[in-house]
């Protein structure tokens, strides 16, 4: 079995789910981050939260005459990491199949972030074979062990950049793990 730890950055609204982020990282070593280019932008200039939280780590749109890139734009267009939408499916697709055939996914709080996976898509119904239907989670793992929020290990920084909470989310799954292994013996 290999497992993806990954997180995805969305906006929502009580009806959707609009991916804006996503990073992934494998067991075997791969890391995969894409900024959504067809993120709703009005939208999220919107929100409060995601504009403090979660728009500072995209790719910055600092105004750069020579790329073309103007100050008012909510990130970089031009940053290679900026993808459109159906290109992020592709990658994710050939991500998680290059990770063999037996795949598990894992996320922290992962409900959203499998639906807005899952959406890459389309329906539920339509993922590519080799894409799990469901999201392991971190917090029902913690639950299971009998562990507190508290006891987990914190994550440093970066917090709200899809691939660091991958990143993080990889580390404390690990951690976890180390936690069952010790308490079966």
């Amino acid at each position: 079995m290999t497992a993806i730890d990954y997180d995805l950055e969305f906006l929502e609204d009580g009806r959707t789910i609009e991916l804006i982020s996503i990073g992934m990282v494998c067991d075997d070593g791969r890391e995969y981050y894409a900024v959504n280019r067809d993120m709703p932008v009005r939208k999220i200039r919107k929100h409060e939260w995601l504009m403090e939280n979660v728009v500072p780590s995209l790719p910055k749109g600092a105004g750069d005459r020579r790329n073309h890139v103007p100050r008012s734009w909510l990130f970089d267009y031009t940053d290679p990491v900026v993808k459109r939408r159906e290109r992020i499916a592709d990658d994710v697709m050939g991500f998680i199949r290059g990770a063999g055939p037996d795949v598990e996914l894992w996320a922290n709080y992962g409900a959203y972030d499998h639906v807005g996976l899952a959406q890459l898509w389309g329906r539920m119904i339509d993922l590519p074979e080799g894409v799990p239907m469901f999201t392991c989670d971190i917090q029902q793992e913690r639950l299971r062990l009998g562990l507190a929020s508290d006891d987990l290990p914190q994550q440093e920084s970066g917090e709200h950049n899809a691939l660091a909470d991958a990143r993080h989310n990889h580390v404390v799954r690990r951690w976890l793990a180390r936690q069952n292994w010790r308490g079966a013996s």
